[in-house]
């Protein structure tokens, strides 16, 4: 069966929402979340001057209307093709749902004037999207429908590879709870906070800034011992280069979040640095559903 055009449009769909993430990250780092003060029309229009903070925060939104569009699309061509897998089309589904609620709570965000929970929840949902339309992505894909992969190798890292995409969902949650409480300045140094390796704990903001820092540490450990287990145990494939490749990013995200601090929350830094947290959960969510699969070969370099 050939599953292309529908596995390219989920594979479309998770590239859009990377890009999405950066440009909503965009849109807090300029300071441009209010700059339409309305929803869903933009001071009472569709259509507005694309000036200034409008021009970000309307982008934002005209993209997010492009992400419905998209995953609405690819889930009509998964229908028939996926008829034998009614659990895709569910998972599709609410898809579709996830993308409906992660919109009005968008417009709950502008209309409350950018409460702490309410934000960091769009976000939260955000993440939780992608990685549901990374699981469609790969489980539509010709490694998995065509036996390919994965390998013995990958189903005996199936623990760490979820533990480890559950670790960079919650580091990423308390990251936007860093964002959006305005406490990515409580701890102006780096590596230690206040001065202290352990700060006092004394105000929420500090005690989420902190939980995210510690939270990171465990995540660069976690993935750095993924990365070397799958080049131990697996020969060249899809599932070895995503475990090399959580390894590298990992490295990259702790240095850019030394970066956030030391250049003050530049709007550059802090978007990358959501940018590549999104990455990190594709990355290490792919690993696991690969570790799923129907795979018909074992590989492994047998060392």
């Amino acid at each position: 069966m050939n599953t292309g055009h529908h596995h390219r449009a989920f594979l479309i769909t998770t590239v859009w929402t990377l890009g999405l993430l950066f440009l909503g990250s965009v849109v807090h780092a300029t300071e441009s979340s209010l700059a339409c003060p309305d929803w869903p029309t933009c001071f009472g229009t569709l259509m507005p001057e694309m000036t200034g903070g409008v021009f970000w925060e309307h982008l934002h939104r005209l993209v997010a209307g492009g992400l419905v569009v998209i995953f609405i699309g690819a889930t009509y061509m998964a229908w028939r093709p996926e008829a034998h897998r009614p659990a895709v089309r569910r998972w599709a589904l609410a898809g579709i749902g996830l993308l409906l609620v992660q919109s009005v709570v968008g417009g709950v965000t502008v209309l409350m004037r950018l409460p702490d929970a309410v934000s960091t929840t769009h976000l939260a949902l955000a993440f939780l999207f992608v990685a549901l339309a990374t699981v469609l992505t790969v489980v539509t894909s010709a490694t998995w429908t065509e036996g390919e992969g994965p390998w013995q190798g990958v189903r005996e890292l199936r623990g760490l590879a979820v533990a480890a995409a559950g670790l960079t969902f919650l580091q990423s949650v308390l990251g936007g709870a860093v964002r959006h409480m305005d406490a990515g300045l409580v701890c102006p140094d780096v590596p230690l906070c206040l001065g202290q390796w352990i700060p006092p704990l004394q105000n929420a903001a500090v005690v989420v800034h902190f939980s995210h820092r510690t939270t990171g540490l465990l995540l660069l450990i976690a993935l750095l011992v993924l990365s070397v287990r799958a080049t131990r145990r697996l020969g060249p494939s899809l599932a070895r280069t995503l475990a090399l490749s959580a390894g590298v990013l990992i490295v990259l995200q702790v240095m850019l979040g030394f970066l956030s601090v030391y250049t003050r929350l530049s709007v550059a830094a802090v978007s990358l640095h959501t940018l590549l947290a999104a990455s990190l959960l594709c990355v290490t969510v792919a690993l696991s559903a690969l570790s799923w699969g129907p795979g018909r070969r074992v590989e492994s370099n047998g060392r």
